[in-house]
């Protein structure tokens, strides 16, 4: 079963890229922000370097070019931690390729269409439409959690949508 995982995992490194240094402008401003808006989502996560599970799971679900798409999207992205506290074996069966569909619903339930800020977010509780067709529940009061995840950092910025890195993987409600 690992070597289902690592499979799926060294697919994803020809996505790889080095972060972009951080330059300063003639006014002292930082060019990070507009450096890292040119690359897309996946680029984002995957030069994070917290995010290699989250990767390979959207290659083995087809979804990289998606991702890669115009957009705009918004992404709770779990990190690697959030999906090693799933149940053992949990991963490595869902990047089989029989699981694709499976895998692939509970993928697009951390999508929403559109570019959703935090600001935009402040202060309210929302439920969103997912990619999937099943809602999100956002409680933006204090903190921002999402279902039972906690947002552990908002607002990570691509040039086709916005990431919010999540402490939990999201599992859509059962059809």
């Amino acid at each position: 079963m690992k070597h289902t995982f690592f499979a799926a995992l060294a697919a994803v490194s020809m996505f790889a890229f080095a972060q972009p240094a951080v330059a300063e402008s003639c006014h002292g401003e930082s060019k990070h922000a507009s450096a890292q808006q040119s690359a897309d989502i996946v680029d984002v996560a995957v030069g994070a370097g917290q995010f290699q599970t989250l990767a390979a799971a959207l290659q083995a679900a087809g979804l990289v070019d998606t991702l890669k798409g115009d957009g705009p999207f918004t992404v709770f992205a779990p990190t690697d931690d959030a999906f090693r506290a799933l149940p053992q074996g949990t991963v490595d069966r869902l990047l089989r390729p029989e699981n694709r569909a499976e895998l692939t619903r509970i993928l697009t339930y951390h999508v929403v269409p559109g570019r959703v800020t935090a600001d935009q977010l402040a202060g309210q509780q929302t439920r969103p439409n997912t990619v999937a067709g099943a809602r999100l529940q956002i409680d933006a009061r204090q903190g921002v959690s999402v279902n039972n995840a906690r947002v552990v950092q908002a607002d990570v910025a691509a040039s086709n949508g916005v990431i919010h890195v999540i402490d939990r993987v999201l599992l859509p409600p059962a059809h």
